[in-house]
């Protein structure tokens, strides 16, 4: 792998990263001045839609590793239709120690993790020796821009969209000593509002990253992703919205979800799923990633599209169960066009990837042509 250059360039930290990327075929999409890209519609000869918005067709890179209007920028040129800016909060927030990306190595066969299962307690071998398919660590601790950054920077990429594109903003609220619940939910509707200012024409909220420090995730709990969603849509009003989950091994909770905001008319899709939890070690058995609290980390890639196809499938059949009217964007694991596919197949209305894109800058325009 070393003739190739992801446009995030995992040897680098993420401050570098920001302020020097992105790399590879992104910067030369960058350096070219052509525009957005002009690959032209899906094959049915019309416009998609993505939450509302025409695209071309409704595949692109979800929040992760586009950190600002050039990441966004390339990836419109690069022909991904649908960009999200990554997760911005209401203050600066830091990234965790580098490194924040390692190669992921699980047992199986075809090198994917089951949720529940035992190695992801027992340990995944994580180094620097990065194979495709690939499967990656996300150690970044949802590092953000304050606002007087993040809000011009954010206007600026939503107006770099070509025709059939969307800048799709994601955000989420931030937890700090000492915050009560109330307060919590308030900034998350803060947050949302400052989102708004931007001019966005839809925003999806980060439900499922560790929050702040410890490993419980939002999203494991959907009455208060409900109240949430409840206080973000009166900042809101009609622009819909999305909420970003994990993976949840329950029926009877996932529905939950969707009854505590789809059925409240606060929410318009969901996209699933972002990472799959796991203790990874070196060689050695020791600890991969450096630093407290960081024997844990979330694993994407190749690894979690299993588990993302369960996700979308299931919430398609709550869809249909319930008689509810929501979006799918399927997330994990999409690496080639028969992945895309897959996840269509499984009843998602939009497909995403962040790892594969990473690792393959064509993969857009390799969907396009398979259509």
């Amino acid at each position: 792998m070393s003739d190739f250059e992801p446009f995030y360039d995992v040897s680098r930290s993420y401050e570098d990263n920001y302020e020097q990327g992105p790399f590879g075929a992104f910067a030369e999409a960058l350096k070219d001045g052509n525009g957005a890209d002009a690959a032209g519609t899906t094959s049915e000869g019309a416009l998609a839609t993505f939450l509302g918005q025409p695209v071309n067709l409704p595949f692109g890179i979800p929040a992760g590793p586009l950190l600002n209007s050039r990441f966004t920028t390339a990836a419109f040129r690069m022909g991904f239709d649908l960009a999200t800016y990554k997760t911005v909060r209401s203050r600066a927030w830091g990234c965790n120690p580098f490194p924040n990306v390692l190669a992921v190595h699980p047992k199986s066969a075809d090198g994917s993790l089951t949720p529940g299962s035992a190695e992801l307690d027992e340990g995944v071998l994580a180094d620097t020796n990065y194979e495709t398919p690939i499967s990656i660590s996300n150690s970044f601790g949802v590092p953000s821009q304050s606002p007087d950054v993040w809000q011009p920077d954010m206007r600026a990429a939503i107006e770099a969209a070509g025709p059939g594109q969307v800048l799709v903003p994601s955000f989420q609220g931030s937890r700090v000593e000492g915050m009560s619940e109330e307060e919590y939910i308030a900034d998350h509707a803060t947050t949302a509002r400052l989102v708004k200012e931007t001019g966005a024409k839809l925003m999806v909220m980060n439900t499922s990253c560790p929050n702040e420090g410890h490993n419980r995730l939002l999203c494991h709990n959907p009455l208060l992703v409900g109240r949430i969603t409840e206080a973000v849509k009166q900042e809101i009003g009609d622009i819909p919205l999305m909420v970003k989950l994990a993976y949840i091994p329950s029926d009877d909770a996932l529905e939950l979800m969707v009854r505590s905001t789809v059925g409240h008319g606060t929410v318009q899709g969901f996209s699933t799923i972002n990472t799959i939890s796991a203790k990874l070690v070196d060689a050695n058995g020791n600890q991969a990633l450096p630093g407290a609290g960081r024997d844990r980390s979330g694993v994407c890639g190749n690894a979690i599209r299993g588990a993302g196809l369960d996700m979308v499938a299931r919430l398609a059949a709550i869809r249909e169960k319930l008689g509810l009217d929501f979006k799918i964007n399927g997330v994990g694991g999409v690496v080639s066009p028969a992945d895309y596919q897959a996840y269509r197949n499984a009843g998602a209305d939009s497909v995403m990837s962040a790892t594969g894109a990473m690792w393959d800058a064509e993969l857009a325009h390799k969907i396009k042509a398979s259509r």
